[in-house]
């Protein structure tokens, strides 16, 4: 069942939004060559305690860290390791959450590991403006979820890409997965109506070759299967009566 949110509960979850995007942004300016994906989970993990939330992912199904951080044909759900150093030239994705009074923040980031090249500098480009792309959509009158997918396929198409499509968005709220689903594709004017009160995590995963993935022996990490690069961006977002409301941008554009 979709819950809807009131606006005293979107007001939380904006809360629980901004602790999620300050823990990303602190993690951003701390990617370079050199540091360890653990120490980039640390910092995560500090800075949302020290805000007085707990990481919505430590130990959600036996996760062990607060933070996936997935480098390069890693999808999602990559394990922080000291061993897992950043390198010149690498992409990595950094996807965290916050629980703050009840309610939890999603959102993730793809980040250039010092300079990168032309395909990954276009593949990470294409996953923000293809979450955008299903941001319209969704805030659009009369919309269902199939347009927000629909949408966000077609901008990753045009730009020579691949959506996964075995892993999706999905609503937010007291739980960090509840109903709707939100697919990363889709067909226009099918699915569940779009309405005041929804929130969900739209969050494009696009595939520089093959939308086709490997789970890896972890039981956590995907991979592409064809071991090309792959980029994410995710946002949690709101329908409000003043429109879309973006909870988890903390610095306008990022």
């Amino acid at each position: 069942m979709i819950q809807l949110k009131n606006s005293t509960q979107i007001s939380i979850m904006k809360e629980a939004g901004r602790i999620t995007g300050e823990a990303i942004l602190l993690a951003r300016d701390s990617v370079k060559p050199g540091i360890s994906t653990w120490e980039l989970d640390k910092i995560i993990q500090n800075h949302i305690e020290r805000s007085g939330a707990k990481p919505s992912f430590l130990g959600y199904g036996g996760f062990p860290a607060s933070a996936c951080i997935s480098i390069n044909d890693e999808i999602i759900h990559g394990i922080p390791s000291k061993d897992r150093i950043l390198q010149e030239g690498d992409i990595v994705k950094i996807d965290t959450g916050a629980f703050y009074k009840g309610f939890h923040g999603d959102s993730a980031r793809t980040i250039p590991v010092g300079r990168i090249s032309i395909e990954a500098q276009k593949l990470i480009d294409t996953a923000k403006e293809s979450f955008l792309c299903g941001v319209r959509e969704f805030g659009m009158e009369n919309k269902r979820i199939g347009d927000v997918g629909y949408a966000i396929d077609s901008c990753i198409k045009a730009n020579g890409f691949t959506a996964v499509r075995k892993y999706i968005g999905h609503g937010v709220g007291h739980e960090l997965h509840e109903a709707p689903d939100v697919p990363n594709f889709g067909t226009p004017g099918r699915g569940v109506r779009i309405c005041r009160g929804f929130v969900v995590a739209i969050e494009p995963m696009v595939n520089a070759g093959t939308h086709a993935v490997v789970e890896t022996s972890s039981g956590w990490t995907v991979k592409t299967a064809d071991g090309r690069l792959s980029a994410h961006y995710e946002n949690t977002v709101a329908l409000t009566a003043d429109g879309v409301i973006i909870l988890t941008e903390v610095e306008k554009g990022y």
